[in-house]
């Protein structure tokens, strides 16, 4: 729940939904807050967000710094931090993207799926990589991102449709905001088993992403590469981005079905790619990847 999205403040409440309410009320954009904000921004009278903030305080979820503005506390960062699709995914995956950096030195990053968005959990960026709208935490539309079109394309076909049927919000000319397009480049996805997203958030931007799978086979994440859009090489990028994602589902305990491997095709706007597959060097001259200790990770839910 976002602050935006609370009910008015004369809404029936139950404690629980005032206690969420405050911590709601931190983002990005308001990571420092007075009480007066706080109130305001919760939805609650001054005399109950003063209450809540202090019980959150003293248990540590927020912290008072010496000017009486608040903040997120570690106490929350340390309960977050057992997420299984947090920082323990982070932590297996780290290696395989810290070697896709060095094999590109452009933007790496990693996401999991939360209902029509994708958060990132990771990122990385090079000194000269081209400026990108992400941080770790933020969020995105899954049709607007390389990393959403290949969580949302091996999600369950009535998820799909449903979003496909959905409003598909537009950041540039070039966003896909049919669905019927995304329907072919979801289906175009599955065939190559990586996703082009091409000037689709931002005009100077080109995204290749891969799926990352767990145990069973469950798609739980995404890795990807952002580059600039002009002179982005896509066949030599991809199986460098599908190499890394084989990685770390390795390290996850995904056993694959070489037979079921998709076939690599070439890449267009909205969704597709090119190259190999394998556990093979991510760009050509560099050394494979260590074979992996299976660590288990739960599936998100559907």
């Amino acid at each position: 729940m976002t602050a935006d999205a609370l009910p008015e403040p004369g809404a029936a409440r139950s404690a629980p939904d005032r206690l969420l309410a405050v911590l709601a009320a931190f983002d990005h954009a308001h990571p420092a807050l007075t009480l007066t904000d706080i109130s305001r921004r919760a939805g609650l009278t001054l005399t109950t967000a003063h209450r809540l903030v202090g019980a959150l305080t003293e248990w540590g979820a927020l912290e008072r710094d010496t000017d009486g503005i608040y903040h997120v506390g570690l106490r929350l960062w340390e309960v977050a931090a057992l997420a299984p699709r947090g920082l323990a995914l982070r932590q297996i995956a780290l290696p395989y993207l810290e070697d896709l950096y060095e094999a590109t030195h452009e933007n790496v990053q990693l996401a999991v799926r939360d209902g029509d968005e994708v958060v990132y959990i990771e990122w990385f960026s090079g000194r000269s990589a081209v400026g990108v709208h992400i941080r770790v935490g933020a969020r995105w539309p899954l049709h607007a991102t390389g990393v959403g079109l290949a969580l949302l394309a091996h999600s369950d076909p009535a998820s799909q449709e449903t979003y496909c049927q959905g409003e598909l919000a537009a950041f540039t000319p070039y966003t896909i905001t049919d669905g019927a397009r995304l329907r072919r480049v979801l289906a175009e996805v599955r065939r190559t088993g990586v996703a082009v997203s091409s000037r689709q958030v931002t005009e100077d931007a080109l995204s290749v992403a891969a799926p990352v799978r767990g145990p069973g086979g469950a798609v739980v994440a995404a890795v990807s590469v952002v580059v600039p859009q002009a002179g982005a090489q896509v066949p030599v990028l991809t199986p460098a981005v599908r190499v890394a994602a084989r990685g770390i589902s390795r390290a996850l305990g995904w056993q694959p079905d070489e037979a079921s491997t998709p076939r690599a095709g070439r890449g267009s706007v909205g969704s597709s790619g090119s190259g190999g597959s394998g556990r093979g060097s991510l760009i050509p001259g560099r050394s494979a990847l260590p074979a992996p200790r299976p660590t288990p990770l739960p599936a998100p839910p559907s």
